[in-house]
């Protein structure tokens, strides 16, 4: 390991152990986005990984930035989630935005001054991003008229700027598609109540409204024609580190149980003496170790013909390994475990809302099973064997 990436993993697990987990808590008590606190990420170098360094970033590479979620994860997945979504739309920006673009926001979203978001699925589509309503119309004077609505949304509110998927025809596929930033303060730009949501309420999520909202042409992010290509990109940087703060999550939930159990007498010893509870705890601590090295393996496979399905594998795998990982932990505690303060109930709820987002399992394995059927078809057919279905 590097001593770079070495250094931002320990400035992250920093973050994670004295920001994030004494408060995290608090802040689903009082449903506020923390900005205090994604400041000092920022300020620690957080939220600029994969930027180049003359834009102030630390110019990590994808496979190497990607493990600093799984150090956030062990405090919080959500707001690992957070984080790792303004990475993505930092590395778009600098690396695809105009000039005028990066000379306006590149520094500031680098720093976490500014926060941003990314916003694809719409209210009647999700895993479906072609059948999209989002439209932009492009003035005589080079500006976009944007309208339409976005759901789902984090950071909704919250961040400064929304790196939104558009189409610019009305005609079916993806050949149309855009992906221009609109800044939190541009006219016609609203947001509809929050979502409710269990355990990671600090989290502003709803959807958002665009009414002829007038869009810059210097914000185009990625122009007509490679607005899905990007999305898609985005999407399995997004699925790869979703499983990086997975392993984060199963990480913590697997340290409270063996804090609990090798102190809980029972039966003339301690928990952690018997065979049930160490085969339970043991199962857990080889799926943390087979995901760390599948989301590491994704995370150095993006950008590369292989990175797609790396990513589906590690986004099939990972979260449903989380929420196992949360249950058994749980089941270990006995009724201890639906106690509030030892925090597996806030485990467990994260760990099936990273299962969901940004693509379900369901939707990975339909990427997996595709890949599958090309594979099948560069084959050769078996031979049928001599006198199999003679009459």
């Amino acid at each position: 390991m590097s001593t770079e990436i070495e250094k931002i993993l320990n400035v992250a697990r920093e973050h994670a152990a004295t920001e994030v987990a004494p408060n995290v808590d608090d802040w689903n008590q009082s449903g506020v986005w923390p900005r205090a606190a994604s400041d000092k990420a920022g300020a620690a170098g957080l939220t600029g990984l994969y930027a180049p360094k003359e834009y102030g970033g630390q110019g990590l590479s994808l496979g190497d930035g990607i493990r600093v979620y799984e150090e956030l994860g062990t405090a919080d997945g959500a707001y690992a989630f957070a984080l790792s979504m303004h990475n993505i739309c930092t590395f778009a920006g600098c690396g695809y935005g105009t000039e005028a673009f990066k000379e306006q926001w590149a520094r500031d979203l680098t720093s976490g001054r500014k926060l941003a978001n990314f916003a694809l699925t719409e209210p009647q589509s999700g895993s479906d991003a072609t059948n999209m309503y989002s439209r932009a119309v492009i003035n005589s004077d080079g500006t976009w008229t944007i309208n339409g609505a976005k759901a789902w949304v984090s950071l909704a509110g919250e961040a400064d700027i929304y790196f939104t998927v558009v189409k610019t025809t009305d005609q079916p596929g993806h050949q149309d598609m855009a992906m221009i930033a609109i800044p939190a303060d541009a006219p016609g730009l609203s947001f509809g109540p929050r979502y409710e949501t269990p355990s990671y309420n600090f989290l502003p999520l709803s959807e958002m409204y665009m009414k002829d909202v007038v869009v810059s042409e210097d914000n185009i992010i990625l122009p007509i024609g490679q607005g899905l290509q990007g999305s898609l990109m985005a999407i399995d940087i997004a699925r790869v580190s979703i499983a990086s703060g997975c392993c984060g999550l199963m990480q913590a939930a697997l340290d409270t149980a063996l804090s609990y159990s090798k102190n809980r007498k029972m039966f003339g010893g301690k928990n952690l003496d018997l065979d049930g509870i160490q085969w339970m705890l043991g199962d857990v601590a080889t799926e943390l170790e087979a995901s760390r090295l599948l989301y590491r393996a994704a995370a150095n496979a993006l950008g590369t013909p292989e990175g797609p399905v790396m990513a589906a594998h590690a986004k099939r795998f990972v979260p449903d390994a989380a929420v196992k990982a949360a249950n058994t932990c749980t089941q270990v505690l006995g009724g201890m475990g639906l106690l509030k303060p030892y925090g597996l109930d806030r485990l467990s709820r994260l760990s099936q809302m990273l299962r969901i987002v940004d693509g379900t399992t369901e939707i990975s394995r339909v990427v997996i099973g595709r890949s599958l059927a090309k594979r099948a078809k560069t084959l050769p057919d078996l031979p049928v064997p001599k006198g199999f279905g003679e009459t």
